[in-house]
């Protein structure tokens, strides 16, 4: 389990709320004086923590117990969708190169047109422009859509429903001919490998959205020890150099690119949180039957610049 990207008072209140510790117990596992909690709290958003109290939080969630580790990030989750996210979109409209598309609402980021390097050789490649998705499709994203045209819901859902805990996780249990549909719907295609493989290296070809670094702590894969689905704005030290999120790890996204024509078996990108962080890097090469459907695979879409 992961830290956050930056402490706050307001986040150390969640870890504390979500171990259920009193603020003694909690301030004498995180080496500070119980009126430190109190203070922390108290200033929520505008207090941002010193470097080591900062690390003494990262090691106490890694080594909190999963229930706990689960809960605070249900926690931030829920902090997220009613503040955290909206201050995000707000910066993002803010950028030129973004806009939210008419067919679905999402939010989508420009590709310039123009070469850039691709596969593990990084050979040049030219692409034109066009817009992708920042965000992978989540289920409350396809709630709508489900909603809208009557389409099968995917089977961890109860009662045909988007669980309330998961509507900005993406959506998985979905196969390449459900991800075709609701791009079909929204007005938009899935992309095609190169495509995807640009907004998540950027035009000089990193190896991670990042950078070159390995840093799994920059996505949701089987290190970090998760096992699950997170929020697709979780990870803001993971973007891509479009901006774009969850290019490594989280779910493999469809791709509209066939594995070799005709053969039925369309190429996936990303990897998963039930992957090994190895597995992450865009470049590489993965596919499957377009009728597949499993807990770790969704998708998102572009559209024409």
């Amino acid at each position: 389990m992961t830290g956050v990207t930056k402490w706050t008072g307001r986040e150390a209140g969640l870890l504390r709320f979500a171990m259920r510790k009193s603020g003694k117990t909690f301030a004498e596992l995180v080496g500070v004086n119980p009126r430190q909690i109190t203070r922390w709290e108290g200033r929520g958003e505008t207090l941002e923590l010193s470097l080591a109290n900062q690390a003494a939080l990262d090691t106490l969630l890694a080594r909190a117990k999963l229930d706990d580790q689960q809960r605070f990030a249900a926690l931030l989750t829920e902090r997220a969708a009613v503040e955290h996210d909206a201050r995000a979109e707000e910066l993002l409209r803010r950028d030129p190169r973004t806009s939210r598309h008419p067919g679905d609402g999402k939010l989508m980021v420009l590709v310039e047109e123009g070469i850039y390097l691709a596969g593990a050789d990084n050979r040049s490649m030219w692409l034109d422009a066009f817009r992708v998705d920042i965000y992978p499709t989540t289920n409350g994203d396809y709630e709508r859509f489900v909603q809208a045209t009557g389409h099968r819901p995917p089977q961890h859902w109860t009662n045909g429903r988007c669980p309330a805990d998961l509507t900005t996780h993406p959506v998985v249990w979905v196969s390449w001919h459900d991800a075709t549909t609701y791009a079909r719907w929204a007005g938009k295609t899935l992309p095609t490998a190169q495509q995807w493989e640009k907004a998540a290296r950027g035009p000089r070809g990193r190896i991670y959205p990042w950078g070159n670094e390995p840093t799994a702590a920059k996505c949701n894969v089987a290190e970090t020890g998760i096992d699950a689905t997170t929020p697709v704005f979780r990870y803001q030290s993971g973007v891509s150099p479009f901006g774009v999120f969850d290019m490594c790890g989280n779910v493999w996204e469809w791709c509209s690119t066939e594995e070799t024509p005709g053969s039925g078996r369309h190429e996936l990108k990303g990897s998963a949180f039930t992957s090994p962080f190895q597995r992450a890097t865009p470049s590489l090469r993965n596919a499957a039957n377009a009728t597949m459907r499993d807990n770790d695979t969704g998708f998102r879409c572009v559209a024409p610049a």
